[in-house]
């Protein structure tokens, strides 16, 4: 049976976008060159799917949690996708394709999340293009030495080329947030691997912006078997620091770890 309306779902971050022209501005955006499929995440009410099937793309895959919103979407938006009902955080992305591109409007409660997937599964996810929160496009976007670089900005920027593409006011949502969001791109880069532990190169940048405003060597301490005044990053804060420089601290680290024991205490307090 079908439905006309889809009401947003406060506890799914739903704000649903109505300006056309700023989802086809989202859709051209996405390149997808040469992926086996494009997903998009969170359709909602299908503003991007509808020009997202206007595309010849190889297969578009589209994955909605909201039981209402997969159902609208199956009476009312038409063309060649596949609907995924389910939790794209649980779900297993290789089933979709090898090299795939992402799309979405990311609710806002679980955006962190959904990057940290894409991250684990970098060698897979090719290209992204994304509406989130303006406030967390812009500490993804911003570089060394921002009150705003953070956590996000290292990873993601380890891995992949970002560009903040523009801003979008809260007006053009039904409901209308209480923040704007921004479109942002990311391409993955072509470094295949980074020259140290890339497990403790996660484990690294968190635990130094964990203290963000201390000299690295406190959130380094218990990781760190002798300080010997060799690694100048010790002395600086978690913002100062490149991703080329965490790369470096991070391999210096692996060469100086405590013993296992200290480690593994330690790490039960991340």
């Amino acid at each position: 049976m079908g439905t006309d309306k889809v009401r947003a779902k406060k506890h799914l971050g739903q704000h649903f976008l109505k300006d056309k022209r700023i989802a086809a501005a989202i859709v051209d955006s996405l390149v997808a060159d040469d992926c086996d499929a494009v997903l998009e995440i969170g359709p909602g009410t299908g503003v991007l799917t509808r020009f997202l099937a206007e595309r010849d793309f190889p297969a578009l895959k589209i994955i909605e949690i909201d039981p209402e919103a997969a159902d609208y979407l199956e009476n009312n938006v038409s063309g060649s996708y596949e609907i995924i009902r389910g939790d794209f955080l649980k779900l297993d992305l290789l089933s979709i394709g090898k090299k795939l591109a992402l799309i979405g409007n990311f609710p806002y409660n679980i955006s962190s999340q959904i990057f940290f997937r894409i991250m684990e599964n970098r060698e897979r996810v090719d290209e992204i293009t994304c509406m989130i929160q303006k406030e967390v496009a812009d500490r993804i976007c911003s570089g060394p030495g921002s009150r705003t670089y953070g956590i996000l900005s290292v990873l993601l920027k380890a891995w992949y080329d970002i560009e903040y593409l523009f801003t979008v006011s809260e007006k053009v949502f039904d409901p209308p947030p209480k923040v704007k969001s921004a479109v942002i791109h990311l391409k993955r880069n072509e470094r295949l691997k980074l020259a140290c532990d890339e497990e403790l190169f996660v484990k690294v940048v968190k635990r130094c912006f964990n203290q963000r405003r201390k000299m690295l060597r406190n959130p380094l301490k218990m990781m760190v078997h002798n300080d010997n005044g060799t690694m100048p990053y010790l002395t600086m804060r978690a913002e100062q620091l490149s991703v080329q420089q965490y790369v470096e601290l991070t391999a210096w680290i692996a060469a100086n770890r405590q013993s296992a024991g200290d480690e593994s205490a330690d790490d039960q307090n991340e």
